[in-house]
């Protein structure tokens, strides 16, 4: 990983990962979900592990419903601050958008803007060409909602696999993809409590007509790795 430099006198220091490694998908370290999501459905069967090292998200047709999936890590890893850092090849079909993004129900709360809770969208990609876009949404999501986000032009993002990272700092929050900086804001506040990851698939209108998609598609992660800032020795 292309880690940003580390202040003086602190080191990055690996606090929790998956490589996705072996044949079945780690049930310590993530939460599967079996709902209806807009307009598909999250189910287990939309995700696997491939037993070469990657999850494997798809979006796929049963019957008369699609599926697509979900994995968080509510209730085994919440987490506040640090590096989050997700190596993703992305989906090429219309009609469904991939999402790596951080969580929790706190994100409700409102009347400190987001310093008690905001959703970080690391990275969402509704579109099939270089746009990225990254998202912080507080307050709710009824009529106090706040957001604030930034579309980013990542020329070649959708050939091969590519990194989207997120320094969540204690003042600020910087985004990256391959390593390069995207995105620094302050929006909100920046929210101080713990946050659950989720790798996502979603099926609606911002991401196209689903019915011109040619199913199964996918959407494929490496790794996910999270860094914490320690004393150097």
């Amino acid at each position: 990983d292309q880690l940003p430099p580390a202040p003086e006198g602190k080191a990055w220091k690996l606090a929790w990962n998956d490589e996705f490694d072996g044949d079945k998908l780690d049930e310590s370290k993530w939460d599967v979900p079996d709902n209806k999501r807009r307009d598909g459905w999250w189910s287990p069967k939309a995700a696997a592990v491939d037993g070469e090292g990657h999850l494997v998200m798809s979006t796929l047709k049963e019957g008369n419903r699609y599926l697509d999936a979900c994995v968080r890590t509510r209730g085994k890893f919440e987490h506040a601050h640090g590096y989050y850092v997700a190596r993703i090849k992305l989906q090429q079909q219309p009609g469904h958008w991939s999402a790596f993004w951080l969580y929790n129900h706190s994100v409700g709360k409102v009347g400190n803007d987001g310093r008690d809770g905001t959703e970080i969208d690391i990275m969402e990609k509704p579109w099939l060409d270089d746009r990225v876009q990254h998202a912080l949404h507080w307050d709710g999501y009824g009529q106090a909602h706040k957001s604030k986000g930034k579309v980013s032009t990542v020329p070649g993002v959708m050939d091969g696999f590519h990194t989207f990272s997120l320094w969540w700092k204690a003042d600020k929050y910087v985004f990256y993809v391959d390593g390069k900086e995207t995105w620094r804001t302050a929006a909100g506040g920046v929210c101080q409590v713990p946050l659950y990851i989720k790798l996502s698939d979603e099926i609606g209108k911002w991401g196209g007509d689903i019915a011109k998609a040619k199913l199964p598609d996918e959407f494929v992660v490496d790794y996910v790795r999270v860094y914490d800032l320690v004393d150097a020795e």
